[in-house]
């Protein structure tokens, strides 16, 4: 047979025999699967190193292509940053809609109650472990948050998820006897959805904590060692408002006696301040600066600026509220049709806000005066606690809200998600199309990262921060990630699934789930928080390299060997 025939499709030249035997297969490393393979329920050990070199040698191929074009100078900072910005806006929140939605029910959520708590032990673990890493060091606080991040969040989408399926399909001994007629398809399944839990609870925290405050923009720490330095601390209060120079009207709003359209937002002294101005139903023609923003507060008994006892006010209102659209230009003829439309629509919604407000008013001023100071402040409360909780959100959380909404209504899920149905095959199927799209995209990006041409100026400069301890921050970020927590959670995991009596600990393809997120590489998705709020870029490239080129191999095969002996050992 000729090396080039005519062109014919796989499946016919493989139904003709056309093909000769394979250039590469598991026979290869028989001289491997000869040696180490002491356990019948062991894989050989060539076969295991063939099984993880596939999984890295995939994320290795998807990233290649970011690379070579980010080092052609097609791909530069900018764009990789409005890239990533892309993937978190769009395609990552369909990701996790997809995957979650269809998968959860209602049962499967009690069922699987354990994996929160072991993932909670995970974090606590990863977490005390990277302090003390940090603090052997002497990082200060914005590095120590660094190896923080990296440590804590591990990898449980991509590489794990490649290797369950393959290990699901190749190694034996991983049949859970409580489900009869247990096969390959089946634990592969569960083990992605094992995966898909700690996969989502990790992103929970990753795009909260992870986003907001552990690799939060630089200026943050700025403005936070600004505001410590020369601001007043807001928790005292003045002796006499204004005496500082500040509006005593912005004393009020500031304080919690009124509502702001500039809400800050702390936790625990580390969530960096963030500000949103939200549309009041004042129109102003310069709001430029803060007192124009507190100036457009009203006095309402909705927002707490209200009478006091003695009679003075809090907040002046406007002289004269203007009506929405008083300065429209509608167009003559049909074009004016749908302006028309739009503005009257706000007259009407403007018309019954302001008839709420003073049917509002009339029936707080009606109140006692106790009554309307409890109330207000109650307001000022919810609504501070309400605009923060705003400003924390992002769209995967929103996503994950939504899918487990969907996931805990019977009904809507198979709205969404019943083979047939309309929903299913327009809305839902454009929304997984669009998810397939995030993982790829974070590693095209990934690749592009690893380029030192696109890297910032910052993460060039000999002399800044990031080159002085980058080497310290790569170690004690590959120490804290995959190597201690390993070494703690090693034991435990063996433990629980020895002693204790939960079904799903059980499972063997759980066990190797756990092992495997135990010593994973840092998440992919952590290059693209760092990339979007400019935090040691160049630092996080060189981690990545190290993780997923360099240790990833080795890391792998111990976590695999650990986990098939200690299902080995549970058994006995």
């Amino acid at each position: 047979m000729g090396f080039f025939t005519n062109p014919t499709s796989y499946r016919l030249n493989a139904v003709a025999g056309n093909y000769g035997p394979p250039i590469a297969t598991t026979t290869n490393f028989s001289f491997l699967s000869a040696r180490m393979n002491d356990h019948d329920s062991h894989p050989p050990l060539g076969h295991l190193i063939l099984l993880v070199f596939e999984a890295v040698m995939e994320v290795v191929c998807v990233s290649l292509p970011g690379y070579i074009v980010a080092r052609q100078g097609m791909f530069d900072a900018d764009k990789q940053k409005f890239v990533a910005n892309l993937n978190v806006a769009l395609f990552t929140p369909c990701l996790i809609f997809t995957k979650l939605a269809k998968q959860l029910t209602a049962e499967k959520l009690v069922e699987l109650a354990v994996i929160p708590v072991i993932f909670v032990v995970q974090t606590l673990v990863s977490y005390l472990v990277s302090l003390a890493v940090s603090k052997g060091f002497g990082f200060k606080k914005r590095p120590a948050n660094f190896v923080t991040a990296m440590g804590v969040f591990g990898n449980s989408n991509s590489l794990p998820i490649s290797l369950v399926i393959s290990l699901a399909q190749t190694l034996r001994g991983l049949h859970w006897d409580k489900i009869p007629g247990d096969n390959d398809d089946e634990v592969a399944a569960r083990g992605i959805l094992y995966l898909l839990v700690f996969q989502q609870l990790g992103q929970l925290v990753r795009w909260s904590w992870g986003y907001h405050v552990l690799l939060a923009p630089p200026e943050s720490y700025e403005e936070e060692s600004s505001d410590i330095e020369g601001g007043r601390y807001r928790d005292e209060p003045e002796l006499i408002p204004g005496l500082d120079g500040t509006n005593p009207e912005e004393y009020q709003v500031l304080n919690g006696h009124g509502s702001s359209s500039t809400v800050s937002f702390e936790s625990g002294g580390r969530t960096p301040v963030t500000h949103a101005y939200f549309a009041h139903s004042i129109d102003s023609d310069d709001d430029d600066t803060k007192d124009d923003a507190v100036k457009k507060v009203q006095a309402t008994p909705t927002n707490g600026n209200t009478l006091l006892s003695n009679g003075n006010i809090t907040s002046f209102p406007s002289i004269r509220t203007p009506t929405p659209g008083d300065d429209w230009e509608i167009p003559d003829g049909v074009r004016g049709v749908i302006p028309t439309i739009h503005l009257k629509s706000r007259r009407g919604i403007f018309y019954v806000t302001q008839k709420i407000k003073r049917t509002s008013q009339k029936a707080f001023g009606s109140l006692p005066t106790p009554v309307q100071n409890g109330l207000a402040k109650a307001y000022a409360a919810i609504s501070n606690f309400l605009a923060g909780l705003w400003e924390f959100m992002n769209p995967p959380l929103w996503a994950m809200l939504l899918a487990i909404i969907v996931a805990s209504i019977p009904n809507l899920q198979r709205l969404f998600f019943e083979d047939g149905s309309f929903i299913a095959n327009s809305v839902t199927r454009a929304i997984g199309q669009s998810g397939g799209v995030a993982v790829p995209l974070i590693l095209v990006v990934l690749g592009a990262n690893l380029a030192r041409n696109t890297l910032p100026k910052e993460s060039l400069d000999p002399d800044s921060e990031e080159n002085k301890i980058g080497t310290k921050l790569m170690i004690a970020s590959l120490i804290s990630r995959m190597l201690l927590p390993t070494i703690i959670m090693a034991p435990l995991l063996a433990l629980a699934a020895k002693y204790v009596p939960v079904s799903i600990l059980d499972d063997p393809i759980f066990v190797i789930v756990c092992f495997l997120l135990t010593g994973a590489p840092s998440a992919l998705q952590l290059a693209q928080i760092c990339q979007i709020n400019g935090v040691y870029e160049g630092v996080m490239s060189k981690l990545l390299f190290q993780s997923y080129v360099i240790w990833i191999l080795p890391s792998t095969l111990i976590l695999v060997m650990c986990a098939l002996e200690v299902v080995e050992w549970a058994n006995l």
